[in-house]
């Protein structure tokens, strides 16, 4: 049976040096348990926001083994959280590609999820250019989670734009995004597309972003949130490292759906 249950969703604003970004994870986790954290959510490329997108090619790791994905297990255990591991790159079949990876951690250190995105940005405009296709291999497994007997739905970052990909996912009662969306498109996009995915799924969306300017020179939107069944934004950090949380509470879940019973209605 679903309990209360308390996350923490995570902001970094990462750097170059993997060893520093990881240091900055492990305190931000330790952060969200001293304040009474069931699970945390970190964001989209955590361990590195490189100069080049090549360059997360060279901390790629082998699915099962390496730094990054010992880090989130320690960090779990340590911390007594359920860590949703934002992404890492992870070694893909494909050459001089990785997958971009969602991994979910218990207490016990164990991986007890793995997604891998499917929804690859393209965007060109204002003077920026982006084309993940060029340096990831695109995910082909529909994700499927549980956690404290919460079904969870998982995407990354792009993959919020998708609402099919999240309805593939159903039923699920809250929604995790780890994200490093562009100013220029979160400004536009970000509040409106998380706040339409909790209201028309009828689900919690917790939502993790880089938030800041980097040492790369890019600039990420922040504004990670969390957003309860009814569409309202129960807490948002706009913009710098830091750890928000709040209650999902299944009795308001199922309030929400009992009056209005969209997704019973549904015919497609």
């Amino acid at each position: 049976a679903m309990r209360k249950i308390r996350p923490a969703v995570i902001q970094t604003v990462s750097g170059t040096n993997p060893a520093a970004n990881t240091a900055a994870m492990r305190r931000l986790v330790r952060q969200a348990a001293e304040q009474g954290a069931d699970w945390a959510l970190l964001p989209e490329y955590w361990p590195l926001m490189g100069q080049n997108d090549r360059d997360k090619l060279a901390l790629a790791e082998p699915f099962g083994s390496g730094t990054l994905q010992q880090a989130m297990a320690e960090t779990a255990a340590e911390c007594g959280v359920t860590l949703f591991g934002g992404t890492i790159p992870l070694q893909s079949p494909a050459p001089g590609k990785v997958w971009n990876s969602l991994l979910a951690y218990d207490k016990n250190c164990e991986c007890i999820g793995r997604y891998d995105k499917m929804h690859l940005f393209g965007y060109s405009g204002l003077g920026e250019r982006y084309a993940e296709a060029d340096t990831i291999a695109a995910g082909r497994e529909v994700p499927h989670l549980t956690a404290d007997g919460w079904n969870l739905a998982q995407g990354i970052c792009y993959d919020l734009r998708f609402p099919e990909f999240f309805r593939a996912q159903s039923p699920f009662d809250a929604l995790l995004l780890p994200a490093a969306f562009t100013h220029t498109t979160g400004k536009a996009h970000w509040e409106l597309l998380l706040r339409t995915r909790a209201v028309e799924n009828q689900c919690y969306v917790l939502a993790a972003g880089q938030g800041g300017l980097h040492e790369s020179g890019r600039r990420t939107f922040g504004h990670s949130m969390i957003i309860d069944p009814w569409g309202e934004i129960l807490a948002v950090l706009p913009e710098g490292e830091g750890v928000i949380t709040a209650e999902l509470d299944p009795a308001r879940l199922n309030s929400v759906r009992q009056r209005l019973p969209a997704l019973a209605h549904r015919i497609l």
